[in-house]
């Protein structure tokens, strides 16, 4: 059964909300290569989020209106490789964010029609970026999402498919805080928010937003033949997600007591299941002409009963409804009721199952490794596990709900740097091939790596002694560390070691230990 609730709406409720502090953002124009305020709200650049990618500038924004959309950054594809590039944006732990992308193609690609690709939010495919529909129609593109940080920092990113063949490319990113009151019957630990549809009801004009949204969320207009004027006499204010009170001056009605239908949201969905929310205010000045009671369906099934509204208002919402393609709201006169129904407002989020995170620790380390190479590859940021189909390069991950690093494989990679001593923290490993680049400095003890089998770092130039901790690892079988520069002695245990497979040669000043005495 879905699972619905009704919230109504108190005028008490009213001056606490009114106090909230303005959330925090964080909001980044792609491409930029200076801040700017526009219309009230500060832009910076992507320089310092953003680590891979080519700023351009679009030379067919014409006549937009939005600053933000006359740049873009663009992630060139190579080698057809699906790789993910990452905006990585400090946020704060347990919090609820809005995130949304903005995209506005300008033919950065050289070709008439936009890419199309995925787009992630840590570990999980979030959609997929088609703006083909609006782009002929000279519009930008914007998709929206409500996720939990589960840590420190949040990544954002576009990834390359096997959609289309060209680049991948961002105009804007905004990640605003929000209230702790908002969309919380959510299970933000498994689930996150897509947003499918938010709509004025009965509302003509350009898109609602900030200052009238404090979370500046977009309330797009829709209105038909029966809308309510713009006098209307509203009280509510106090939504527990905190509708701007402007989508209350208009809404839809039936004029008489009679049924109102229409279809909501205004294209078909896909099977899946859905977070819905409607809303609802009566005028104050029509309370002496009588009640408005409704019930609602959605496809003919009964979504709510009996909805009395008031000038308090009411929002009436279902955290988890199934829906495929089109779906008609219907609003029904109750018996009780005196007045034709209305409506003001809705939001509709498609729930995505988030895919879970690689383990911290495992994280932490190689992003230690990255810092320690001069020249890490350009899809090492975000989540290096998750989804699997975009992990990092040359990171392997272990399945099931506890994932771990089990091998790393950057051989050839014309690496340069240091492999730094977190790699040791890498404790699931059984396999580092670093073979054939230009790193230095010493071998990290890998003692901790009980699991490890091989060792690849061969062609490369280290210097330093061998661990003598390496004889002592059970599992290890292979270890090649020939043409480095290498020195002191081969400790005695690794040549005693059965089964080991070790390859020391081109260290010109590596030597035997003494024969025993």
């Amino acid at each position: 059964m879905p699972h619905l609730r009704l919230l109504l709406l108190l005028s008490l409720l009213s001056s606490s909300l009114s106090q909230l502090s303005s959330p925090s953002a964080v909001l980044i124009d792609c491409g930029a290569f200076a801040p700017s305020v526009i219309d009230g709200r500060r832009w910076l650049p992507d320089e310092g989020f953003v680590f891979a990618g080519t700023p351009k500038n679009i030379t067919a924004a014409g006549n937009l209106l939005d600053r933000t959309l006359t740049t873009v950054r663009s992630f060139p594809l190579t080698g057809g490789l699906r790789r993910k590039f990452c905006y990585v944006v400090g946020v704060s732990r347990g919090w609820k964010y809005m995130i949304r992308t903005t995209y506005f193609y300008g033919e950065v690609n050289g070709v008439n029609s936009p890419p199309v690709f995925d787009q992630i939010v840590d570990g999980t495919v979030w959609s997929v970026v088609n703006t083909t529909a609006d782009y002929a129609d000279g519009l930008a593109s914007y998709y929206e999402g409500v996720f939990v940080a589960q840590g420190k920092s949040m990544s954002v990113c576009v990834a390359g498919n096997s959609y289309t063949t060209s680049d991948p490319f961002i105009s804007a990113l905004e990640i605003v805080r929000l209230d702790g009151s908002l969309y919380n019957s959510t299970d933000f630990t498994g689930f996150g928010l897509r947003l499918v549809a938010r709509h004025a009801f009965g509302y003509s004009g350009s898109l609602i937003r900030s200052p009238d949204d404090q979370f500046d969320r977009f309330w797009e207009p829709y209105a038909f033949n029966s809308t309510i004027p713009n006098n209307r006499k509203v009280q509510a204010s106090g939504f527990w997600n905190l509708p701007p009170p402007r989508i209350f001056n208009t809404g839809l009605k039936s004029t008489q007591l009679q049924p109102l239908k229409f279809i909501w949201p205004p294209t078909a969905l896909p099977k899946s299941t859905y977070y819905i929310a409607l809303y609802f205010a009566h005028d104050s000045d029509s309370l002496a002409e009588g009640s408005r009671i409704i019930d609602i369906t959605l496809n003919g099934i009964t979504y709510y009963r009996s909805l009395n509204v008031t000038p308090a208002g009411a929002v009436v919402f279902s955290t988890r409804w199934p829906l495929d393609g089109t779906t008609m709201l219907t609003l029904n006169p109750s018996r009780e009721s005196t007045l034709g129904p209305l409506i003001n407002g809705g939001e509709m989020f498609e729930l995505i199952p988030l895919e879970g995170k690689a383990l911290v620790r495992d994280a932490t380390s190689l992003n230690a490794i990255k810092n320690s190479l001069q020249n890490p590859p350009v899809d090492w940021n975000g989540d290096p596990c998750l989804p699997r189909q975009y992990s990092w390069t040359g990171v392997t991950c272990s399945e099931g709900s506890r994932i771990r690093v089990v091998s790393l494989n950057l051989t050839n990679m014309g690496l340069s740097g240091s492999l730094a001593p977190e790699v040791a923290n890498l404790t699931a490993l059984s396999a580092i091939w670093l073979g054939n680049n230009s790193l230095s400095g010493p071998v990290p003890d890998l003692s901790s790596l009980k699991l490890l089998e091989s060792l690849h770092l061969e062609n490369n130039r280290f210097t330093g002694n061998i661990p003598p901790s390496f004889g002592e690892m059970q599992n290890l079988r292979e270890l090649f560390l020939q043409n480095n520069n290498l020195t002191g002695q081969i400790p005695s245990n690794l040549l005693k070691k059965p089964g080991l497979d070790l390859r020391t040669s081109g260290n010109p000043l590596l030597a035997l230990p003494p024969p025993p005495s």
